[in-house]
């Protein structure tokens, strides 16, 4: 299994270069993609995510 990038701030930057847009969010941020409609990634107000939600938004994001 590939290693996933588990800081948070590191995936929301390139969440924001692959194109992903913010949509704000309570505790977590909400990111949409433009041209992949429906498809939503929530990411955890935190310094630190688990491999779980790493790996979690990563499949979501096309990544893996």
């Amino acid at each position: 299994m590939p290693q996933v990038e588990t800081n948070a701030k590191a995936v929301i930057d390139r969440l924001i270069r692959k194109g992903w847009l913010s949509e704000g969010g309570g505790k977590h941020d909400k990111f949409a993609h433009p041209s992949k409609a429906g498809i939503k990634i929530m990411v955890p107000r935190h310094r630190t995510l688990s491999p779980g939600v790493a790996r979690n938004i990563a499949k979501a994001a096309g990544w893996l």
